[in-house]
């Protein structure tokens, strides 16, 4: 009887655990609110990605203690008609390269390779087909 008690002990305590640290990694994962427009962060401290969610524009946004602080565009092209746009149509992921996220239309599946930069000339978003 103690064994088994201390076998779902031991399980409940590992199950608890786990649901921890699943929250604590998906902290930075796409909120399940519906809204038009999301930051998503990069592995740059500096840096996030301004995302509108209806159509799929994106800016790089930088903040910084000193005075270094810019929302710039990375994608001004509406990607879907005006007609077509919803609240999180888009959505960005991250790649395993720091610069590059990939950009995922969630109502016809239509994928971009999203490359930010703080040289505006090295920024490009790439249709995946």
């Amino acid at each position: 009887m103690k064994k088994t008690l201390f076998s779902l002990l031991v399980f409940a305590m590992s199950i608890s655990a786990s649901a921890q640290s699943q929250s604590a990694s998906n902290a930075n994962a796409f909120p399940c609110i519906d809204t038009g427009y999301r930051l998503y962060p990069t592995n740059n401290m500096w840096t996030y990605i301004k995302l509108n969610t209806r159509n799929g524009q994106m800016w790089q946004v930088q903040w910084d203690t000193g005075k270094n602080r810019f929302e710039s565009p990375l994608s001004l092209k509406a990607l879907a008609a005006p007609d077509q746009e919803k609240n999180s149509r888009f959505v960005l992921s991250p790649t395993t390269n720091i610069y590059n996220f990939i950009l995922l239309d969630q109502i016809d599946g239509r994928v971009w390779q999203v490359q930010w930069s703080s040289k505006p000339e090295e920024r490009a978003i790439l249709a995946i087909e």
